[in-house]
């Protein structure tokens, strides 16, 4: 690697989303290429600090939309290289972009209402439907794992990040390491995490770089629990979730709980025309299962409930609106989009109901606004009361937690540690730490550049 190598920070420095980090020399490669969300969702419709067409790669980690969900804007605006990812995230990737389209189309054409109607001009989308086509139009590589690939005279190796199904982080000529999200001991699903071979530089995320999850049995006890208690009261149980592994992890623990008789036999709604088609891709990739769940599955569905059903169209989710003494699944995940905010609205004020949160809740975002204590919300114009029973469950989360960040960058033995991917209070917690492990350690700035020596 040169002496004049830069890396540049464009995304998830000093905040959650938009993860985008660019190597470049006489070339430029980036890795992943996310939409940010939340407060600084605002910087997506700014132009990219580069040129789109100067691009030679794009490498992806996982198909999380803040990892890949500005690839269409990218290609729409010149990039015409090659783009890199492990078959899983590949096929996901399609899904979740070109949900992502829709969202980006259905809200662009409602704000023109608005503005018309005020006299403004109309609102593009930040990219279409055809937009995403275009991007797997693009030579699409699969790569696997721990085999190496070249992007012109650099080795880059995928290795199994333990985050989601198909999830890497990417050793780039043993010379520096991209975390991607991480994943901790034990998973639900998919295999542990691998370990980081030894590097110079590292770029790890710290999503939760300040603590530890609660376990993964207790918080299996906690979904129980909030099931049996609302049930029992007459209400429902909505649970608003990230179609992409959360959707999965809760409803294998939702099988496994009914299995066992520690749940009733209740209605169990899939609200999700998004985590229905990435479910449907999990039982195709069973060979990325861990051994446990990869041998449960030989023998039946791993995602079965005998009242499951899985609603697609618009019609079947606004039944749901009638129906009490059930479980809801739906996303966004943060509650800023998506059927969740239906639910939402038609549960939040019933004191038999509960909302439970099984994932992060990014600042600026609705579900932060009711994890935090919001006791009135406004959802679609209309102010709505919290009185639902409020549950957090953090064990489900599919970022890793602070002992196993701390002890996965320790293995990297970097000579110098950037931290990324967190809130500012978060990183800087997490950079003390690794300061007094004797690791140096800089917290980017958005848009910073570094020389890699």
């Amino acid at each position: 690697m040169k002496t004049s190598m830069k890396l540049h920070f464009y995304g998830a420095a000093r905040t959650v989303t938009g993860a985008c980090f660019m190597l470049e020399d006489d070339l430029r490669i980036l890795i992943d290429c996310g939409m940010f969300q939340g407060s600084v969702e605002k910087r997506n419709f700014k132009p990219f600090p580069f040129e789109c067409e100067s691009v030679e790669a794009v490498i992806i980690t996982h198909a999380h939309i803040d990892h890949i969900g500005l690839l269409p804007k990218l290609v729409k605006y010149g990039f015409s290289g090659k783009i890199y990812s492990t078959g899983a995230t590949k096929v996901i990737a399609e899904h979740m972009l070109r949900d992502s389209a829709k969202i980006q189309e259905e809200e662009a054409k409602t704000q023109t209402k608005k503005n018309l109607r005020k006299g403004l001009k109309p609102v593009k989308p930040l990219y279409t439907e055809e937009d995403v086509k275009d991007c797997f139009k693009l030579k699409w590589k699969v790569v696997y794992y721990n085999k190496p690939f070249y992007v012109d005279k650099y080795e880059f190796r995928m290795r199994n990040a333990g985050h989601v199904l198909g999830s890497s982080f990417v050793e780039v000529n043993d010379k520096i390491t991209f975390s991607g999200d991480l994943g901790e001991k034990p998973k639900l699903i998919i295999k542990e995490p691998d370990m980081p071979e030894k590097c110079d530089y590292l770029v790890v995320e710290s999503t939760y770089g300040d603590r530890n999850h609660e376990s993964l049995e207790k918080s299996i006890e906690e979904l129980k629990n909030a099931v049996n208690s609302t049930i029992k009261s007459g209400g429902n149980v909505v649970i608003p979730s990230f179609a992409l592994e959360r959707t999965q992890e809760i409803l294998y623990v939702l099988h496994d709980l009914y299995e066992r008789g520690e749940i009733p036999d209740c209605p169990v709604f899939l609200d999700s025309p998004l985590a229905i088609d990435i479910t449907e891709i999990f039982m195709r990739h069973r060979e990325l299962y861990n051994d446990k769940v990869y041998e449960e599955s030989k023998r039946k569905n791993p995602f079965y409930l005998p009242k499951l059903r899985f609603t697609k169209s618009v019609e079947e989710s606004k039944e749901i609106n009638e129906v009490s003494g059930a479980v809801i699944i739906a996303g966004s995940g943060m509650c800023n989009g998506g059927r969740i905010k239906h639910h939402l609205k038609h549960n939040l004020w019933r004191k038999e109901s509960s909302i439970v949160f099984v994932g992060y809740q990014a600042k600026g975002t609705l579900g932060r606004r009711i994890v935090d204590g919001a006791k009135k919300v406004r959802i679609y114009g209309e102010e709505v009361a919290v009185k639902a029973k409020i549950y957090t469950i953090n064990g489900f989360s599919a970022h890793a937690g602070r002992d196993f960040l701390l002890n996965w960058v320790s293995k990297s033995q970097a000579k110098k540690v950037f931290v990324v991917h967190g809130e500012l209070e978060k990183s800087q917690k997490f950079a003390e730490m690794l300061r007094a492990r004797g690791f140096k350690v800089r917290i980017p700035e958005w848009k910073e550049s570094v020389e890699l020596t």
